[in-house]
């Protein structure tokens, strides 16, 4: 029930860019990646690397290189457009976890240790 003098507005946002679609596919590519194939022991690779102290390195880096190979390896390829943002939510996750408790960030994730 609607209390009195409180009305309720249901809007659908028209996306110029298929975000919603896009942001359906990336979840579907994310949960791909947590398969035998990219994982070691139940722990991704990322996750390890972030344990020995690399991560945002190794996160940025990947954003990096998957920005530089669009266009060149296997041509204008969408995986590596998908890594970009997979690797740039990784880095958020991150930046996240490191400034726990501040203005910058969101709630944290478990690390390893805390696993």
């Amino acid at each position: 029930m609607i209390p009195d003098g409180y009305t309720i507005t249901i809007s659908t946002i028209s996306y110029a860019f298929n975000e919603d679609k896009i942001l359906e596919e990336m979840k579907d590519y994310i949960d791909s990646t947590y398969s035998a194939h990219y994982s070691q022991n139940q722990y991704q690779s990322t996750q390890i690397i972030e344990d020995m102290g690399h991560g945002m390195g190794f996160a940025l880096g990947n954003v990096v290189k998957y920005c530089q190979r669009y266009g060149k390896k296997n041509g204008f390829n969408r995986d590596d457009l998908k890594k970009v943002i997979h690797y740039g939510i990784i880095a958020l996750a991150m930046h996240d976890n490191e400034h726990k408790g501040t203005s910058s960030s969101q709630e944290g994730y478990p690390t390893l240790f805390e696993v």
